[in-house]
């Protein structure tokens, strides 16, 4: 649950920290005091949309601070993978969310201390809170929001069809697209059967560019590699003066004296290496010249090759050694178009992926069928402590014509205003404060659904959701939040006196004028005398009177009498 909300240099709060505890609590206070800014403020933190605006006059950057405690454990586990957890000196699960927003618009985010984006912040968001605005009703009359609602009731994972769809659509646009584009894909096709034979019947190797190369450069020097042999040959053992005899001839004449001088040992060594080098030398150029032949017929092949391989480069515009990859490239190419152009394949692949998403728009159908009438059920025992007797909520389900990525219905909420009338839909039967009663119904209904599974966020707003009511309804109301309140966190912000008295908790925001000349929000937690007074404000009569003391005293004992019909189904 929220447990702290510190705001600093927010419109027109220059610094507020406020602790929230467990239960009902709420925010009251005038007209413009600033009740709905923390609400704002909770929702940037969140993730929401925030820009220079929320910047207080005259400040060079807004910052807002959220401390949450417990962590849901799903959260937790995502914190832990993400590298964002963080634990208290009693080591407790804490999550402290803060962001700061400059006079430039510039955003910046932190969980636990760790820097983090807006999509990680929103990420958190589904796991905490959850924020229903004064004009939530208006949501009961958009098929997505509907659609929201019975799924979120039946616990449905939408996701998995939505994939299926996507395939669906994927594998149908391949294949429209191969019947659209047949005569284009044909020339192409023409192209590349051409192109790959032409290459084809070269069927040049993958390496062997280099491998012609060298061997087309020995062979076409081959005479003058044999002439060079046999001259450095000559040179270094069979000629006259051949470099092995001179060296011969020097070693004996050394050897003779090598006696009387020791220092010519080490040149007579190095003499004996020279020859013997000099010997290795003439044994490998002979060798050479043994197996060196000049190969006409082959240099005519190697010719023809490179020749045609050149020709076929230059045609087609690439590089001589990258051709054997050209045609690996338009062979590759040519197998996609085939596979793109086999409309009984592609046709085969559509009916595939059309029933994979007709299975799973399927098991979400019989979930929402399943859970449609308990839905309905419930609104309609809500609706009766909510100043609408007799009324009579339903959910039509209308199989659709053609499925939609939503799945294979169409919902809509239906609604009787009084016993024995036919329910129809909301927006042509219910006026706007019936629209706001049903509003609370369905989010009261789903909320205690979603909290008694588990499955719910741990601090539940309502932002003014009460609009609209009044009389003897704001009392069930806030009997309503208060009974929630037993299960998760509710905060709700109202201008309902009846709703107010019913809280565990009373904060009351309110606007003044500082020192320097400047407007700002201030918000404290009223007890005692003060919530007396504060009741007597919004009940419409002097905070001060007798009379209209005495009314908020009266509803404030009012609201801890239990009822018998103070019950969520």
């Amino acid at each position: 649950m929220l447990r702290r909300l510190s705001l600093s240099n927010f419109v027109i709060v220059s610094r507020l920290d406020v602790d929230f505890g467990p239960g009902f609590a709420v925010l009251t206070g005038e007209t413009g005091a600033g009740k709905s800014i923390l609400i704002d403020a909770l929702q940037i933190v969140l993730g929401g949309r925030g820009d220079a605006g929320v910047v207080r006059e005259g400040e060079s950057r807004a910052e807002i601070a959220a401390e949450f405690e417990p962590v849901p454990p799903a959260l937790a586990a995502w914190l832990d993978e993400a590298g964002l957890a963080a634990a208290d000196e009693a080591g407790a699960a804490t999550l402290l969310l803060r962001r700061t927003i400059d006079a430039q618009g510039k955003s910046r985010a932190w969980i636990n201390g760790s820097a983090a984006t807006v999509a990680q912040l929103r990420e958190t968001a589904e796991h905490l809170v959850d924020i229903h605005g004064q004009h939530a009703w208006q949501s009961l009359t958009r098929p997505a929001a509907v659609r929201q609602w019975l799924d979120d009731h039946a616990e449905v994972d939408t996701g998995p069809m939505l994939l299926a769809w996507q395939r669906w659509r994927e594998q149908l646009a391949r294949l429209e697209a191969a019947e659209r584009l047949g005569a284009e894909r044909e020339r192409e096709r023409e192209r590349l059967v051409w192109q790959i034979g032409e290459v084809e019947r070269l069927a040049p190797g993958a390496d062997e560019w280099p491998e012609l190369n060298a061997e087309h450069q020995r062979l076409a020097h081959a005479q003058a590699i044999l002439d060079a042999v046999q001259l450095s040959v000559d040179a270094v053992h069979e000629g006259e003066a051949a470099a092995s005899s001179q060296a011969a001839r020097a070693l004996e004449a050394l050897e003779t004296v090598a006696g009387y001088e020791p220092a010519l040992a080490e040149v007579i060594e190095v003499l004996a290496g020279a020859q013997a080098q000099l010997a290795d030398a003439a044994r490998s150029l002979q060798a050479l010249l043994r197996r060196t032949e000049l190969e006409p017929e082959r240099l005519a092949e190697l010719d023809a090759r490179l020749s045609a391989w050149i020709g076929l480069a230059r045609r087609f515009r690439c590089p001589p050694p990258d051709l054997a990859a050209q045609l690996a490239q338009w062979q590759a190419e040519l197998a996609e178009l085939d596979a793109a152009t086999d409309l009984e394949a592609l046709q085969r692949q559509a009916e595939a992926a059309r029933a994979a998403f007709i299975a799973q728009a399927r098991q979400v159908s019989a979930r929402r069928q399943a859970a449609a009438p308990g839905l309905a059920e419930a609104v309609t025992a809500a609706m009766q402590q909510l100043g609408m007797a007799g009324g009579r909520f339903a959910i039509a389900l209308e199989t659709l014509a053609e499925p939609q990525a939503h799945g294979l219905e169409s919902i809509e909420f239906l609604v009787a205003g009084h016993a024995g009338s036919t329910p129809r839909p909301l927006a042509k039967v219910a006026s706007g404060g019936e629209l706001s009663r049903l509003a609370l119904a369905i989010a009261v209904t789903t909320g205690r659904s979603r909290q008694a599974r588990g499955l719910g966020a741990g601090t539940l707003i309502f932002d003014e959701i009460d609009s609209g009511v009044g009389g003897a309804v704001g009392d069930t109301v806030g009997r309503l939040m208060r009974q929630l309140g037993q299960d998760c966190q509710v905060l709700a912000v109202t201008h309902l006196a009846q709703v107010a008295a019913c809280a565990d908790t009373h904060l009351v925001v309110s606007k003044a004028v500082g020192a320097d000349g400047r407007t700002r929000s201030e918000i404290h937690p009223v007890a005692g005398a003060q919530r007396v007074g504060e009741i007597a404000r919004m009940i419409g009569g002097q905070s001060g009177s007798g009379a209209g003391l005495a009314h908020a005293q009266d509803m404030l004992a009012a609201a801890l009498l239990p009822a018998a019909k103070d019950t969520v189904p």
